[in-house]
């Protein structure tokens, strides 16, 4: 039954393994350490049919590589350094193992142990990766917490192994501890799977989560990211009494950038924009393009002072000679609207930024505008216009 789910979990993996393939690491090799581990079962079925002096020794050096292949999937995964040298050094010692303990002098309690050990280093090994690099979260405990319990059982079993017939005589008759290490064993090869593709799934929803709420492009929030972060700057603002503002930039000439240059230059422009913009934030505020050459930034707890003073660094960064720049030279034009009310919602101060925006356009570009009070505003249709604003 476990080889039969390990086969089930085999496909699960290598379904999202395909479908996710360079956005998760380590998904190829623990599918092709859960084949390992399917393949040492099926040759461990056929003792009796295949002489144990031939069948021994390739079954459980392919469980070895199986189980190695799984702690160089978790290393991938965790982005660590992979230990192959441990990977090769465990399945060929155990080829060692087989030649003394097997056909030199042969003893199973040795064997055992010996084997116990080489698997406890791998598992081990991908324990203390888990603890080293795993997110503080339930599926990195669960996965974590799996990984103990196997290397507990193996290192309970290779000391139990090395006293006097602690292990049994034989693979099938090994007394309570030998049956409870098969036991957990058993249930060990269905279970981390689980508990990698646990993690995995919540890298998965991460990733998912980033991509829907960043722009592909320039890697900055979209609109939808842009709307929750307001969201949750605004909670905060109320409470604390603290004031918001938001920026509007847009690029001067972008059309002119693209119909000279090419549109591959003119995305590396936004992508270096967007650069530009983020380097001058703090870790609190935030970017976000709202679609072809328009940006948009929220400064929290920031007055009308510091929002232009953010405003005429931005445009001094663009100004400077930047070595091994292969960019055409471009401006920006940015409005500035300062929450009037803690009431205002996000619709009305990206109103006022886009007008005062729309007037720095209309007074030469190149140049920073600040929103009047809403009242004072005509009540211009804005939206529409701005988009001709190169």
């Amino acid at each position: 039954m476990s080889t039969v789910m390990a086969i089930a979990m085999a496909v699960v993996m290598f379904s999202a393994q395909r479908s996710f393939p360079r956005s998760v690491g380590g998904l190829r090799e623990w599918v092709i350490g859960l084949v390992g581990l399917i393949l040492a079962s099926v040759l461990f079925a056929l003792n009796g049919l295949v002489p144990s002096w031939l069948l021994l020794p390739v079954a459980n050096s392919v469980f070895l590589w199986g189980a190695g292949m799984q702690m160089i999937g978790t290393q991938l995964f965790y982005g660590v350094r992979s230990s192959w040298w441990l990977f090769h050094l465990s399945w060929l010692l155990g080829l060692v193992v087989m030649g003394i303990w097997l056909y030199w002098k042969p003893n199973f309690p040795m064997r055992v142990a010996m084997y116990s050990f080489l698997m406890l280093a791998l598992t081990f090994q991908q324990f203390l990766v888990i603890i080293r690099f795993g997110e503080r979260h339930l599926s990195a405990w669960f996965f974590a917490a799996l990984s103990l319990m196997l290397s507990a059982t193996l290192l309970h079993r290779g000391v139990m192994a090395l006293q006097a017939g602690g292990a049994g005589y034989d693979a099938m008759h090994g007394g309570p501890n030998h049956s409870m290490y098969l036991a957990v064993l058993s249930f060990m090869t269905l279970l981390l799977p689980v508990g990698f593709m646990t993690v995995a799934t919540r890298c998965l929803q991460k990733l998912l989560e980033q991509r829907s709420n960043r722009d592909p492009l320039t890697a900055v929030l979209n609109r939808r990211g842009f709307a929750e972060v307001h969201a949750q700057e605004n909670l905060r603002a109320r409470r604390q009494g603290t004031p918001l503002a938001v920026m509007s930039l847009d690029l001067d000439f972008f059309k002119a950038i693209n119909d000279r240059h090419g549109h591959a230059v003119g995305d590396q422009v936004l992508v270096d924009v967007a650069g530009v913009i983020s380097s001058a934030l703090r870790g609190s505020d935030a970017v976000a393009r709202f679609g072809g050459e328009e940006f948009v930034v929220l400064l929290a707890d920031t007055h009308q002072a510091r929002a232009e003073l953010v405003a005429q660094r931005i445009q001094f960064a663009l100004r400077q000679p930047r070595p091994g720049q292969s960019l055409p030279s471009y401006t920006l034009s940015i409005g500035i609207a300062c929450q009037l009310d803690p009431a205002e919602d996000l619709d009305s101060l990206l109103l006022r930024s886009d007008r005062a925006l729309y007037r720095a356009k209309q007074l030469g570009r190149d140049r920073i505008e600040v929103a009047c009070e809403a009242l004072a505003m005509p009540p211009a249709p804005v939206l529409p216009v701005a988009r001709l604003y190169t």
